[in-house]
């Protein structure tokens, strides 16, 4: 195994842009006041185990159906780009559904693990090597896991505006990463 720091760090900030759990701080708090404790150790080890299964399985998935991973890839840098524009502008391009208890179904699954994360994750496989990806999602699992367990806390720290700095630029960060991915797979 040859781990590259470099590829480690940029993988590291791509999938923290996505997951963007600071930025999911109001939906956690939410969903937090009106269940009481969220499950963090089950979230966080769900979450991952969905990141790191479908790193594997979605290539597979691809094949079975026809789909280059520079096609998906393309597709991907879509999904990126719209995320970014959500976090920039402060607009939602599609509806997440809330539930009714903060168990591992809305926080694994779709709040950090959800659909713009397991794109960006088949997407950067095209570019980046599986180890270094694997070892940046276990860093993300980390941080997310601090932030679920410290949710009023981190609240109380930033504040409202510093939450929506954070998540602008984020954004932006995310958007030149859509940018880079498309103009990677296009061949341009």
């Amino acid at each position: 195994m040859n781990f590259d720091f470099k590829q480690i760090a940029t993988v590291t900030m791509i999938l923290f842009a996505v997951i963007d759990v600071i930025g999911s701080l109001p939906i956690l708090l939410d969903l937090q006041s009106k269940v009481g404790k969220i499950q963090s150790e089950k979230a966080t080890l769900v979450s991952g185990a969905i990141m790191i299964v479908f790193m594997f399985v979605g290539v597979q998935i691809l094949n079975l159906i026809g789909i280059d991973v520079n096609s998906f890839a393309i597709a991907g840098s879509f999904i990126i780009f719209f995320l970014a524009l959500e976090m920039i502008l402060g607009v939602k391009f599609y509806k997440e559904e809330t539930a009714a208890t903060a168990s591992v179904v809305p926080i694994a699954f779709p709040l950090i693990a959800g659909t713009g994360t397991l794109t960006t994750l088949l997407s950067i496989r095209a570019e980046y090597a599986d180890q270094n990806i694997i070892v940046a999602i276990l860093i993300n699992l980390v941080f997310v896991y601090a932030v679920l367990k410290n949710t009023y806390r981190l609240e109380k720290i930033l504040g409202v505006g510093g939450i929506n700095i954070l998540r602008k630029v984020f954004g932006i960060i995310l958007l030149a990463i859509a940018v880079k991915l498309f103009k990677t797979h296009i061949g341009l």
